[in-house]
C-alpha cells in the first residue's frame, strides 16, 4: 500500500544551500496537493501598481532570500516539518499588461488551492491580486475575515477612472461581499494622504481600525487582544503589505511611508496570532529592482516563514486535542 508523501525542504547537509533550484526554503516544486498542509504559489503581477513597479519579482526574491530559513521555530519550540507536509505550487498565471485577465487568471489558478485541503501563502506581485485571490477563498468558505497589515487601506474608489489597482481590492472585495467586516481588521496605517477622510474611510466601512500611531502608542500586545477578540474564530484571510515595515527595514516596495515598524515588531505581531483559524495568506509588494541590499526579501522570506509557523502551531494544537479527546472518559 502506497503512503500519501510528505514533503519537506531538501537537507543543507547534503545540498548546500546556495545549490539547486530556487524554490521557497528549497521545498519540492509539487503541483499535486494530495497530502499537502501548505503550498506556496507566487503571483508575479504587477500593473495594478501606481507609482513604482517592480513587484512582478517579489516571488523569484522572496524565494532567493528563504535558502537560510531552518525548519525548527524555537519561539513556538515546534519542528514545522514534524506537523506539516509543504510544496512550492510554482507561479500562477498572469497577463503583464492586462488586469482583468490576470484577475480572471488569478482567480482561477487559485481555486484549487482553496478548494484543497493545504492552506495556500501566496507571494506577491502588488496589492491587487489580493482581490481574485479573495474571490476564490470566498468561492470555498464565503465571506472572510481580514486581517490586513498596511501602510494603507487600500479602499479607494478607483484611479484615473479605473477601478481596479493596488489602491482599491479591499473596496471592490466589500462591493462584492467577500468580507466579514464585522471580524476584520485593518493595522498600520499611516503618512499623509488626499483629505480627513481617507483613513476614517476605513472605519466607516466597517473594519476595526488600528492606525500606526495608535500601535506605537499601545504597543503591540494590547494591539494583539484587540485583533484576536475582532476576528474570532471563523474563517480567516491574511495579508501583508510590505510597506507596512517602515522603509528603513524595507526599502523595496512601491508606495514606502515612514513611520513604520521594524522586522522585530512584525515578527511580535505575527507569532502573537496562534489559535487564529487561517485559511489563507499573502505577502505583497516586494520589490527586489528598489532593494539592492536584499532586505526587503529577507524580511519577507522571514514574514512567510512565520505564517508556515502558525500552521503547524495549528496542527500541533489540533492533533493534541484530539489526543486529549480520545483520552476522556
Amino acid at each position: 500500500m502506497n503512503e500519501t508523501p510528505r514533503y519537506q525542504p531538501m537537507d543543507a547537509m547534503v545540498y548546500p544551500r546556495f545549490s539547486g533550484i530556487r524554490t521557497f526554503m528549497r521545498l519540492p516544486h509539487v503541483t499535486a496537493l494530495e497530502g499537502v498542509d501548505f503550498a506556496i504559489a507566487g503571483v508575479p503581477f504587477d500593473t495594478g501598481g501606481t507609482y513604482r513597479v517592480g513587484a512582478r519579482f517579489g516571488p523569484e526574491g522572496i524565494r532567493g532570500a528563504s535558502v537560510l530559513l531552518r525548519p525548527y521555530h524555537p519561539e513556538h519550540e515546534i519542528g514545522i516539518f514534524d506537523y506539516c507536509s509543504g510544496v512550492d505550487y510554482g507561479d500562477l498565471p498572469v497577463t503583464p499588461g492586462y488586469l482583468p485577465e490576470s484577475h480572471r487568471q488569478i482567480e482561477q489558478a487559485a481555486a484549487p488551492l482553496f478548494q484543497s485541503s493545504a492552506t495556500p501563502i501566496f507571494l506577491g506581485g502588488d496589492h491587487s491580486v489580493s482581490l481574485p485571490l479573495l474571490r476564490a477563498a470566498a468561492a470555498r468558505y464565503g465571506p472572510v475575515a481580514l486581517i490586513q497589515f498596511d501602510a494603507h487601506g487600500d479602499v479607494w474608489h478607483g484611479y484615473f477612472g479605473g477601478k481596479d489597482t493596488h489602491g482599491t481590492p479591499f473596496r471592490r472585495a466589500i462591493e462584492e461581499g467577500l468580507l466579514d467586516l464585522s471580524r476584520s481588521t485593518q493595522i498600520g496605517l499611516r503618512g499623509s494622504v488626499y483629505d480627513a477622510n481617507d483613513i476614517p474611510l476605513s472605519r466607516e466601512l466597517g473594519f476595526q481600525l488600528i492606525t500606526a500611531v495608535e500601535l506605537h502608542q499601545m504597543g503591540i500586545p494590547a494591539a494583539l487582544d484587540l485583533i484576536r477578540r475582532r476576528t474570532g474564530n471563523g474563517p480567516t484571510y491574511l495579508t501583508f503589505d510590505i510597506d507596512f515595515v517602515d522603509p528603513a527595514y524595507a526599502p523595496g516596495t512601491g508606495t514606502p511611508e515612514v513611520g513604520g515598524f521594524s522586522g522585530a515588531h512584525c515578527l511580535q505581531l505575527l507569532r502573537g496570532l496562534v489559535g487564529i483559524c487561517f485559511i489563507g495568506y499573502d505577502l505583497v509588494e516586494v520589490m527586489p529592482p528598489y532593494d539592492p541590499a536584499g532586505i526587503t526579501s529577507l524580511l519577507a522570506a522571514n514574514l512567510v516563514y512565520e505564517f508556515i509557523a502558525l500552521e503547524a502551531v495549528q496542527r500541533r494544537n489540533h492533533e493534541a486535542q484530539q489526543h486529549g479527546s480520545s483520552q476522556a472518559p
